[in-house]
């Protein structure tokens, strides 16, 4: 879990993209939006969610930097918005 602390303390992404993630947590539902993002082979740990989550954020980035026609702003925020919600699901002491 360390691991996965250290990505995301060290996470940085442009501005803009992290305001639109943070004005669609208030529509995030864990229920209906998880199995579409992750996949339907999604488990319920935590530290299992946050892996895919960040793996598939990072594939996205790496997509936008290159400029990849196959980019999609849209999934980006939607995984980025996931990312967000799930971690404030983690214990607080895993946050801090």
């Amino acid at each position: 879990m360390s691991d996965i602390k250290t990505v995301l303390d060290n996470l940085r992404r442009p501005r803009l993209l992290v305001r639109a993630a943070r004005h669609g947590l208030s529509d995030y539902n864990r229920a209906r939006d998880l199995r579409r993002i992750v996949g339907f082979g999604a488990s319920n740990s935590s530290a299992d969610l946050l892996e895919k989550l960040i793996e598939q954020e990072e594939h996205l980035e790496e997509e936008r930097k290159i400029g990849d026609g196959t980019y999609s702003i849209a999934r980006h925020i939607e995984v980025l918005i996931a990312l967000m919600a799930e971690c404030r699901l983690l214990p607080r002491e895993m946050r801090a």
